[in-house]
């Protein structure tokens, strides 16, 4: 059985849900800094996170770098670069066309030039008004910070990276699980209590992961779709009692999101939960769920609080009813709001 150790708790997979879920900083405290940025972690530590969680793409030379996506036109201002208007170009990424600046047509360097900005601007203007203040950081820089805050807190703050389109980036030549295992062994961070869960969407690099590396892996799973890496499996078909049992063959974690656990109608509002959580703790795994968001536009009807779409509900209830529900940890943008929650 994997053990994970943080805050002074240990906490076992399959066991039943700790009293309070862990909290993970999703991108920092993200719905009030730019995400991914140095004060977007910092604050989510100061407001009580358990875990900080970096996005990680990789550079054109081969460098793990902190972004929501490799394109980096709506978290950057990069557009505004004339230096780099000419890299602007589409791509298919997962089967979706995209069109903009992708950061494996960088080098680290180019990219540390750049400045981060907030990402949903008309929901969070507080957050845009820290724009082009800091730089893209790498994964070791948020290690770092994790390790920093650790010494300085005296409790272990724990780092939960996310791969992103690891088979993209394979077939542009830039394959990920290599160079991201020496990474994890040249910071410690490959054995079963280290302070990390390693997430992905794909299942191939996690089930590859699980053979070299001792460190909690968690299998992400969106409501709609499936792995981009296996045509023959759905996201539906992953979260039944046989599905789940798979998962557990190669992860600690199976990490859903959250409408699978607590559904809504056909009028936005929250239903009965689903026996997910319980069929998941029933093969081991631990279960966290994404994204606890502040503002009306992502809560259920019920939490809303007014018409404003970008005006804050209740997502302390809202996350309180997962509590309820049984997960083990909860994903958010917003630390201090989910550090308050109780079942």
């Amino acid at each position: 059985m994997i053990r994970f150790i943080l805050c002074g708790l240990v906490l076992l997979t399959g066991t039943p849900a700790l009293a309070q879920p862990l909290i993970i900083a999703h991108r920092g405290a993200s719905g009030e800094r730019p995400e991914h940025t140095r004060a977007a972690y910092e604050l989510a530590i100061e407001q009580g996170a358990d875990v900080i969680e970096p996005d990680l793409v990789q550079t054109r030379d081969g460098v793990f770098v902190d972004r929501h996506e490799n394109e980096i036109g709506g978290t950057t201002d990069v557009g505004d670069r004339p230096e780099f208007a000419g890299r602007r170009t589409t791509k298919t990424i997962d089967g979706v066309e995209t069109t903009g600046w992708f950061t494996e047509d960088f080098t680290l360097a180019e990219l540390k030039t750049l400045r981060a900005r907030e990402r949903l601007p008309a929901y969070r203007p507080g957050s845009a008004a820290y724009d082009r203040q800091e730089p893209i950081l790498t994964f070791e820089e948020v290690v770092a910070i994790a390790r920093e805050a650790s010494a300085r807190t005296g409790r272990t703050i724990a780092v939960a990276p996310e791969l992103k389109h690891p088979t993209y980036f394979a077939d542009i030549g830039l394959p990920m699980e290599d160079g991201f295992v020496a990474e994890l062994e040249r910071l410690d961070l490959t054995g079963a209590e280290a302070p990390i869960i390693i997430q992905c969407f794909e299942v191939g690099p996690l089930e590859r992961l699980a053979k070299r590396i001792d460190a909690p892996l968690a299998q992400l799973v969106a409501a709609k779709g499936g792995p981009a890496d296996r045509a023959d499996v759905t996201y539906a078909q992953m979260i039944t009692p046989e599905g789940l049992k798979a998962i557990a063959a190669y992860a600690d974690w199976v990490a859903p999101e959250m409408t699978l656990v607590l559904p809504r109608d056909a009028q936005g509002r929250t239903t009965a939960p689903t026996t997910l959580v319980a069929d998941a703790h029933a093969e081991g795994l631990t279960v966290v769920v994404w994204t606890l968001r502040a503002e009306n536009a992502f809560l259920p009807v019920e939490r809303r609080r007014g018409d404003d779409p970008a005006a804050h509900g209740d997502m302390t209830g809202y996350a309180a009813s997962f509590a309820a529900a049984g997960v083990d940890a909860l994903f958010s943008d917003f630390p201090a709001l989910a550090r308050t929650t109780a079942p």
